[in-house]
């Protein structure tokens, strides 16, 4: 299951995702997977959520995004729930619709069913693909 929450810088996205990913932990059976550009979240995190930057690893355009999330989501079975904050600050410079549609829509076609994977996306709710609006959390 994907979702996406979307909201214009300053919006909390970032807290909100922080909170569910904390709340994950403490019920999961499996892993739980915070995917960021920096380290700026990790003092907020719980120590059992798995934190990846993706600076570590060079991935700057959603072509090696896509590739390094379905990377880890292959990588491990384990993985119940998978956070991914900053979207567009690792997938494009500026805001590239397209390619964000083209991740989202490839992930949901390979991810585990049972795995819930979760989106920051700044922007408007309004500018979003209508191949992703039925992602988008309200």
């Amino acid at each position: 299951m994907i979702k996406l929450i979307v909201g214009t810088k300053g919006t909390g996205k970032t807290k909100t995702m922080v909170a569910q990913a904390n709340a994950a932990v403490e019920t999961s059976k499996g892993n739980v997977v915070f995917v960021e550009k920096g380290m700026g979240v990790r003092h907020e995190l719980s120590n059992n959520v798995r934190l990846v930057d993706t600076e570590e690893f060079d991935i700057r355009g959603f072509d090696k995004f896509t590739g390094f999330l379905s990377g880890i989501l292959a990588s491990n079975y384990d993985i119940t729930h998978l956070f991914v904050d900053g979207t567009f600050k690792i997938g494009s410079k500026e805001k590239n619709y397209e390619g964000l549609a083209n991740m989202i829509l490839h992930l949901a076609k390979v991810a585990p069913q049972d795995t819930e994977i979760v989106f920051s996306v700044s922007c408007a709710a309004e500018d979003l693909p209508s191949s992703l609006q039925h992602f988008a959390v309200k």
